[in-house]
C-alpha cells in the first residue's frame, strides 16, 4: 500500500486513567501484560503495508519514544518510510502546543504535503483492536468518498463518550455528533479516518484561520457532511477505547476468556519490543487459571484471571485474582491483591491485602474515575506488611512505607506522594 501513510495522534493526556498515565503518555500504559497500547495501532499498519508513519506527541513522551525508538520492532526502521516521531517546537510560525487532534496534524503539514501518497490515515494511538486497513481504503475508494469514517457499534450506557454517526442506506454520513450528552443512537466514530490528502490539507488550512476547538470531532467533520462525500465504513470487529480505568481493566480481562474477540494468536501478529526475560518459572505448589503469565515471572502462589507482566514474582501463600500486574511487581508471602491494578516496581509487603473488603465507596479524590471498586497502586510504591488497602483506593507513584501510618486505608481513599501533596497545597 505504496500510496497511503499514517498519522497517529498519540499526545493526549489520559487523565481518566488516573495515575496510570500521569508519568507517561496514555499510549504507552502497558497493556495485555507485554504490550504496550500504541503496538495495536502500529502493528495495524504494519499488517496493511503501511510503511510510513508520523506519531504526533506531545504529553510526557519519554516513554513512548523509547519504546518505539527506530522502529525495529514494526519493521520500520527502513531507508523509504519508517517511523516519524512528531512533537510541538517553538522556533517557526505558527508552532506552539498542540491545541487538537486537527491542529496537531495540522502543525506537521509538511510532513504529509512532501509525502508521495494519494491518502492518509488519521488514527488514534489509544485504542485496542486489530484491523486490516485495506478493507476500509477499498471501501473509501468504491465511494468516491472525500472523508471515510471507521464505525462501531457500542453499549448505549457508553455512547456519550464518543462521536455518534448516522447514515443513509449508502452508508453515507448524514449527521455526527460529537459526544453528545443525550445519544439516541449507539453507532459510534472510531476515530479512524481515511482523507484524500488534497482534502485533509484543504479543510486543516481552512479550520486554522477560523474560530475553532481545532478537532477533527468537532470541527472538521462536521463542516465537511454537507458535502456528501464523508462515508462510514462499519468495523464489525472488536475496538476499545481504554480511556477510563474501568474499561481499561475490563478489556484486560477480555483477553482471559476462552475464545477472545481479540485474537493475539492469530496470523496478524501484534508486534512489540522483545523481551530479554528468562522463561516463566512455575513453583512446585504454585496455582494459576485462566491468566496471561509473560517471561521472566516466578509464580510460587495462587494466580487467577489476572495478567502479569514480565518479571512479576508471586511469593508461597500470596493470592493474586481478577488483577493486573505491571513489570517487576514483587507480591510477598500470604499478601493478596484483588481487583486492582499495580504499576511497575511495586513491592507487597507479607500479608498485606489490596483491593479488600466489600466497602465500594468512590474515591474522594478521583469519585468519576475510581468508582466501581478498582483500586490502583503508582509505580514503585511500597506497601509495608499487614496493610490493609479497600477498594477504589489509589495509592500515588513511590509512597514509601513510612506514608501509611496507619495499617487501614479505607475504601475510597488516596494516599499522595509527597510531590503530589505539594501540588495541592500551590
Amino acid at each position: 500500500m505504496t500510496k497511503v501513510m499514517a498519522m497517529i495522534l498519540a499526545g493526549g493526556l489520559g487523565q481518566r486513567l488516573s495515575i496510570l498515565a500521569e508519568e507517561r503518555a496514555k499510549p504507552a500504559v502497558i497493556f495485555g501484560g507485554k504490550y504496550r497500547i500504541i503496538d495495536f495501532t502500529l502493528s495495524n499498519c504494519v499488517n496493511s503495508g503501511i510503511s510510513k508513519v508520523g506519531v504526533l506527541t506531545q504529553y510526557r513522551p519519554r516513554s513512548l519514544n523509547h519504546h518505539i525508538g527506530i522502529g525495529r520492532p514494526w519493521d520500520l526502521d527502513r531507508t523509504e518510510g519508517g517511523v516519524f516521531l512528531l512533537q510541538p517546537y517553538m522556533g517557526r510560525n505558527g508552532s506552539d502546543w498542540y491545541k487538537g487532534t486537527a491542529d496537531a496534524v495540522n502543525q506537521n503539514l509538511y510532513f504529509v504535503e512532501e509525502s508521495p501518497v494519494d491518502h492518509v490515515l488519521v488514527l488514534a494511538g489509544d485504542h485496542v483492536y486489530n484491523m486490516s486497513y485495506d478493507d476500509m481504503i477499498a471501501f473509501h475508494k468504491m465511494k468516491g468518498a472525500d472523508v471515510t469514517l471507521g464505525t462501531t457499534e457500542t453499549l448505549p450506557e457508553e455512547t456519550s463518550r464518543f462521536g455518534i454517526v448516522t447514515l443513509d442506506e449508502e452508508d453515507r454520513v448524514t449527521d455526527f455528533k460529537e459526544k453528545p450528552k443525550d445519544p439516541t443512537a449507539n453507532l459510534i466514530s472510531m476515530g479512524i479516518y481515511v482523507f484524500n490528502k488534497e482534502t485533509l490539507i484543504e479543510c486543516l488550512e481552512a479550520d486554522a484561520h477560523r474560530p475553532s476547538s481545532h478537532d477533527f470531532g468537532r470541527d472538521i467533520i462536521p463542516s465537511l457532511v454537507p458535502t456528501g462525500k464523508v462515508y462510514g465504513y462499519r468495523f464489525r470487529g472488536y475496538w476499545r477505547d481504554i480511556g477510563t480505568v474501568e474499561a481499561y481493566w475490563q478489556a484486560n480481562m477480555d483477553l482471559l476468556v476462552e475464545l477472545p474477540e481479540l485474537n493475539l494468536y492469530g496470523p496478524d501478529v501484534i508486534r512489540t519490543p522483545r523481551s530479554e526475560q528468562p522463561p516463566a518459572k512455575i513453583g512446585a505448589r504454585a496455582y494459576i487459571s485462566r491468566s496471561l503469565i509473560c517471561h521472566g515471572c516466578i509464580i510460587n502462589g495462587y494466580v487467577e484471571h489476572s495478567v502479569l507482566s514480565p518479571g512479576v514474582y508471586v511469593e508461597e501463600g500470596a493470592v493474586v485474582r481478577d488483577s493486573i500486574l505491571f513489570d517487576d511487581v514483587h507480591v510477598e508471602a500470604n499478601a493478596s491483591i484483588n481487583r486492582s491494578i499495580l504499576d511497575k516496581e511495586v513491592s507487597v509487603g507479607q500479608g498485606c491485602q489490596v483491593g479488600y473488603g466489600e466497602d465500594n465507596t468512590p474515591n474522594r479524590d478521583e469519585p468519576t474515575i475510581l468508582n466501581t471498586g478498582i483500586t490502583l497502586v503508582g509505580k514503585r510504591a511500597r506497601l509495608p506488611a499487614g496493610l490493609r488497602v479497600g477498594r477504589n483506593c489509589k495509592i500515588d507513584p513511590a509512597v514509601p512505607e513510612e506514608s501509611f501510618r496507619e495499617m487501614v486505608v479505607p475504601s475510597g481513599e488516596t494516599i499522595a506522594s509527597k510531590d503530589a501533596h505539594m501540588r495541592r497545597l500551590i
